[in-house]
């Protein structure tokens, strides 16, 4: 009976050693550890806003990690689920300050993204409908309409370890200049 024990108890602890594997059983990347990667983001950002120079009316820290700093104050409701945003924006790397993606047709041009067809106008978007970062969903959420705010986003609700586009490395933190325009 003790050695039925004993190898009942080996089994036991054998599957539970195997089901904490963190590599994927059929290959493939390890899965994507969000606590990971916010605690490093936060590093960075923290370094970041000790030697940028951004003025500012007041910064929101969510207790997501994302940093809202309001450099002019909009007026209303805030957005909530389901609501119409619309906005202006200039998305860079915190890493180098390089845009990678804009709504203003000229800055495209003076940074070299410009898309030849692409219509560069005010973005819209349905807070909530996950047609967007998760990130932006989050900030836009703490402002106000007519607002001007610069949005610190980690990589857990950016593009994580995502590298759908070239110009934005896997795992990095972005930085967007917005001009929150309004909701419906």
């Amino acid at each position: 009976m003790n050695k039925l024990l004993g190898i009942l108890i080996g089994f036991v602890s054998l599957i539970a050693m195997s089901s904490c594997e963190t590599t994927p059983q059929f290959g493939g990347p390890p899965p994507y550890d969000a606590a990971l990667n916010l605690a490093l983001d936060r590093v960075k950002v923290d370094a970041y806003l000790d030697t940028a120079r951004i003025d500012s009316l007041y910064r929101i820290h969510d207790p997501s990690g994302i940093i809202i700093i309001v450099q002019e104050e909009g007026v209303g409701s805030r957005p909530i689920f389901g609501n119409v945003i619309y906005t202006d924006y200039i998305g860079s790397l915190m890493s180098d300050g390089s845009i990678f993606d804009t709504s203003y047709q000229q800055v495209a041009v003076d940074n070299e993204i410009f898309v030849e067809g692409r219509t560069y106008n005010t973005l819209s978007f349905v807070k909530g409908s996950g047609g967007i970062i998760s990130g932006w969903d989050i900030a836009f959420g703490r402002l106000r309409p007519r607002s001007k705010a610069k949005l610190i986003i980690p990589s857990p609700y950016a593009y994580q370890s995502s590298a759908n586009n070239t110009r934005i490395p896997a795992n990095s933190v972005l930085v967007f200049d917005v001009d929150f325009r309004g909701i419906d």
